[in-house]
C-alpha cells in the first residue's frame, strides 16, 4: 500500500511554567532568569503540535516551540504558514520522501522555517511507526540507550546558583549552562564558585543571551577562560554576525548562535565568516529533522563540535533524544532538555525516563511516546485547524 498523507492538523497551544519556576525566573536577572533584553515577562512556553495523518489512518506528531523574543513568529503565525501555502507540499506525499518534501517547501515559501521543520519532524514520527521502528533508525540508527543530560542555571545570586548547581548534581548531571551577562565581575564570580564547588567533576557551558558588545564580550570571555568553559553561547546581539566574528576571532573558548541563526543558510554563513565553533541544533533550529542532520554533516566536516538544547513539551524532547542516539558518535556534548523541569505538563502519556542525569530512549515505533489528547485541549488557545487533500 502507498502511505501518503491525507489529513494535517494544527493545534496552537501554550503551557505555563511550574509555580516554582515562575517564581524562580521572577527574583532572577531582568524576571527572566537571563540577561536577554525583553521587557515581557516569560511566564511559559507557546507551542504548535502538529499531526500528519496517512490514508491508513496512521499518525505522525510534532511539537513546535516558540518565543517571539527568539524566534520572532508566534503559533498562529506557524499555522497560518502552514494553511497559507506550506500544506500544498506535503498533502498527498508520502513522508519517505523527505526530501522531496523539503525541496518543494524551500523553493515555494522563504524562510519560515519553524513551520517547515514541524512538517519535516512530524514525517519522522510518521515513518516510524508505518514500518514499526523508532524513529532514530532514520537518523543513524539506535546506537545507545541513554543520552547524557546537561541542566540550565539560570542568571542570579551566585550562591543560588551555585546551589542549584550542586542540587542538580546530587540527581546524576555532571554539564551545566550557567546564565551570565549581568557584569564580567559577576561571571566571574560565579564561575569561580562553581569550579571551586565541584572541580573538574563538572562541565561548564555559559549563556550570555546577547548581553555585550562585542569589545566587551572578548573581555567577559576570557576573563571566565581559567575555569574551563566548553563554549560561550550567543555574547552578542543576535543580528551582529560580524561582532561574532571579531570575538571569535580573539579568544580560545568556542562560541554557539543560538537566538542569532534561524535556517541552515545562516549557519553556514557564520561558520565561514569564523564567527562560531559549536553548532546547536533544537527542533526549531535549523527547522526540523532533516536540516538538523545536514547542518551537523556540515559542522563535523569543519570541525566543530555539535549539542542538542532546548525546552520543549514531550514530543519535541523525544525527538531529541532519537536524534543524539542516531547520531550519539558526532555529538560532543551533553544535551540539555529543560522542559520537563520548567512545564507544568509535557502532553504525553507516558512520561520519558530522565533518571540519573540522562534521559533513556523511548521503546516503541517513532517517536516511542504518545500525545496526551485530554491536555492538548486542556491547553490549546485556538480550535485545531484541519487541512485535507
Amino acid at each position: 500500500m502507498k502511505h501518503e498523507i491525507v489529513r494535517i492538523e494544527l493545534t496552537p497551544l501554550y503551557v505555563p511554567f511550574k509555580e516554582a519556576v515562575r517564581k524562580a525566573m521572577g527574583e532572577g536577572e531582568g524576571t527572566l532568569g537571563m540577561a536577554i533584553p525583553a521587557e515581557e515577562a516569560w511566564l511559559g512556553g507557546d507551542f504548535v503540535i502538529a499531526k500528519l495523518i496517512c490514508n491508513d489512518g496512521i499518525e505522525g506528531v510534532a511539537e513546535s516551540f516558540v518565543w517571539l523574543p527568539e524566534s520572532g513568529v508566534s503559533p498562529l503565525q506557524i499555522v497560518d504558514a502552514i494553511k497559507g501555502g506550506l500544506a500544498n507540499y506535503v498533502l498527498g506525499e508520502s513522508p519517505f520522501n523527505i526530501e522531496k518534501i523539503n525541496w518543494r517547501m524551500d523553493n515555494n515559501i522563504a524562510r519560515s522555517e519553524n513551520a517547515k521543520g514541524l512538517l519535516d519532524m512530524a514525517c519522522y514520527d510518521l515513518m516510524g511507526k508505518i514500518t514499526g521502528l523508532p524513529a532514530c533508525c532514520f537518523m543513524g540508527g539506535r546506537n545507545v540507550d541513554e543520552i547524557p543530560l546537561a541542566a540550565l542555571i539560570p542568571l542570579g545570586d551566585p550562591m543560588l546558583m551555585k546551589g542549584l548547581v550542586r542540587s542538580y548534581f546530587k540527581r546524576g548531571f555532571r554539564t551545566f549552562r550557567l546564565k551570565l551577562g549581568k557584569s564580567i565581575q559577576d561571571d566571574v564570580e560565579i564561575c569561580e564558585k562553581i569550579r571551586r564547588a565541584l572541580g573538574d567533576k563538572i562541565r561548564l557551558r555559559v549563556d550570555y543571551n546577547q548581553a555585550y558588545t562585542p569589545a566587551m564580550a572578548v573581555r567577559a570571555i576570557k576573563a571566565i577562560e581559567p575555569f574551563g568553559i566548553d563554549y560561550a553561547e550567543q555574547p552578542v546581539r543576535k543580528d551582529d554576525y560580524m561582532g561574532m566574528a571579531y570575538v571569535q576571532k580573539r579568544v580560545d573558548t568556542p562560541l554557539m548562535s543560538h537566538e542569532g541563526y534561524s535556517s541552515l543558510r545562516d549557519f553556514i554563513t557564520l561558520v565561514e565568516m569564523g564567527a562560531v565553533g559549536v553548532l546547536g541544533i533544537n527542533s526549531e533550529r535549523p527547522g526540523g529533522v532533516t536540516n538538523a542532520r545536514k547542518a551537523l554533516d556540515y559542522a563535523i566536516s569543519k570541525g566543530l563540535t555539535v549539542v542538542l538544547h532546548n525546552q520543549p513539551l514531550g514530543i519535541a524532547s523525544a525527538m531529541h533524544v532519537h536524534f543524539h542516539a542516531g547520531q550519539y558518535y558526532a555529538i560532543d556534548h551533553a544535551t540539555e532538555l529543560f522542559g520537563q523541569e520548567m512545564m507544568e505538563d509535557d502532553l504525553i502519556v507516558n512520561p520519558i525516563d530522565y533518571s540519573g542525569g540522562t534521559a533513556k530512549v523511548p521503546e516503541g515505533p517513532g517517536w516511542g511516546v504518545e500525545l496526551d489528547e485530554n491536555a492538548l485541549q486542556k491547553y490549546a488557545t485556538a480550535q485545531t485547524v484541519i487541512l485535507k487533500k
